[in-house]
């Protein structure tokens, strides 16, 4: 188990953003045997082949093809999301104020804003850059502390004693990057983007970014005994790396009669409105080609592949809080370090029923660990997943799961190191045909 929790740590601490946890997905998945495809060409395949895809840098599918026709044998799916809850800049970010250069950020997704205040960030994403006379778009990683956002002192804001803290995203979360003289934006760039290697004459090459803070500190491992697990980006990096690790365990072995697929989505965090994420066509497009590209395909075979296909949306869940129990619902209470949760919404906020939670507990028990419940309370609004997107978009049964989880949507998370195992065992030996 040790091994297992040291590596997820290491896979969240080089995925500060979607593009790095999709780019390490990909190194990964190569070393396990999988050969990317692009989507401009054609696909053809047999049974075993092992293939990956990615779309706009933050989303990738991947799947080993069955030893039956798609048609026949259809899918079982694992889902989860690469995006978390940042903040990043916008276009023209450069800021100067009383002496101090800063940089101009909007809030991604649901921010609990004041974690992110007295904390060493640094920044990272993917910037498009003009060179040899075409646009090319890298990554990069300035990997080291360059910004805070400085609480006030209390002896000039003694009434948050009374009143609370209430920030501004506009006014009380931009960044400090240095004193007035700090070089804008574009020039570290430009200054970064040389060190890692990529040739730029100077900063008008830098086009455009996506950049996003991150904080610096390590993940790590807290608690008397280890019970707890100290990171960023848990939800929903720590789905992506069981989903990863239970696929190269299962896709090293002989290819089941169904074809197994593991899709990754950015843009979870704001709605999956878009052509990357859930509510886009990336799942539908890939599925319906893995099937059409299946050597001697058969009639009517997507319909036929989605009706006796099978998904697991993984998403974090939230553990009962010791110091906010009357924020659950009683009869529902995960703790962390009890194994994976089965999330249900009457709303459809979870895309969970009978049939699936049933087919769920059941994998569970195939393996020896036991599920846990989660429902919102009844006067409070429920969160929402890839799960009900996805199956809305393709027409596929699906279970909402996760591990559980406290201080979701922090700069920095907790989970427990015993929920890490069970989960890859649980999707294992469903990728399996438990």
């Amino acid at each position: 188990m040790r091994d297992l929790i040291q590596d997820l740590l290491a896979f969240i601490d080089l995925s500060p953003t979607p593009y790095h946890a999709v780019a390490e997905t990909a190194v990964r998945l190569e070393a396990a045997g999988f050969i990317r495809l692009t989507e401009g060409e054609l696909w053809d395949h047999g049974p075993g082949a092992c293939r990956y895809v990615v779309r706009n840098d933050g989303s990738l599918m991947a799947f080993q093809v069955g030893s039956a026709s798609p048609a026949q044998a259809g899918f079982r799916i694992l889902g989860a999301h690469t995006d978390s809850p940042n903040l990043r800049l916008k276009p023209a970010p450069d800021v100067s104020a009383h002496g101090y250069r800063q940089l101009a950020v909007e809030p991604y997704g649901g921010v609990l804003l004041h974690t992110w205040l007295d904390r060493d960030l640094s920044l990272a994403g993917r910037v498009s850059v003009l060179q040899d006379g075409g646009v090319r778009t890298v990554l990069v990683d300035f990997a080291r502390a360059m910004l805070r956002i400085p609480n006030l002192a209390i002896h000039l804001f003694r009434e948050i004693r009374e009143e609370g803290l209430k920030l501004n995203p506009q006014k009380h979360s931009v960044p400090v990057i240095g004193l007035e003289d700090t070089p804008p934006i574009r020039e570290l760039l430009a200054m970064e983007l040389r060190a890692q290697g990529v040739a730029l004459a100077n900063p008008d090459q830098v086009l455009s970014f996506d950049l996003m803070l991150y904080d610096t500190q390590p993940s790590g491992v807290i608690g008397s005994r280890g019970e707890f697990i100290s990171a960023p980006r848990l939800d929903n990096l720590a789905s992506t790396h069981a989903i990863l690790t239970a696929l190269g365990r299962t896709c090293s072995s002989s290819p089941a009669a169904f074809t197994r697929v593991a899709i990754f989505y950015d843009h979870e965090e704001v709605g999956s409105r878009s052509a990357s994420g859930a509510a886009g066509t990336f799942l539908a497009d890939g599925l319906d080609r893995i099937v059409t590209g299946y050597k001697g395909g058969e009639p009517q075979g997507s319909a036929r592949a989605v009706a006796a296909s099978q998904m697991l949306s993984v998403d974090m869940a939230h553990a009962i809080h010791p110091n906010y129990a009357d924020k659950h619902e009683a009869g529902h209470p995960p703790v962390v370090g009890r194994g994976p949760v089965i999330k249900v919404n009457a709303n459809q906020a979870y895309a969970t029923d009978a049939e699936t939670a049933g087919h769920f507990d059941a994998l569970c028990r195939s393996v020896d660990v036991k599920a846990q419940h989660f429902v919102t309370r009844s006067d409070l609004a429920c969160g929402s997943t890839i799960g009900p997107i996805s199956a809305a978009r393709v027409g596929i049964r699906t279970a909402d799961v996760g591990n559980p989880m406290l201080a979701m949507h922090s700069c920095r998370e907790m989970a427990g190191t015993e929920d890490v195992e069970p989960m890859i065992d649980v999707l294992s030996a469903y990728l399996m045909g438990a």
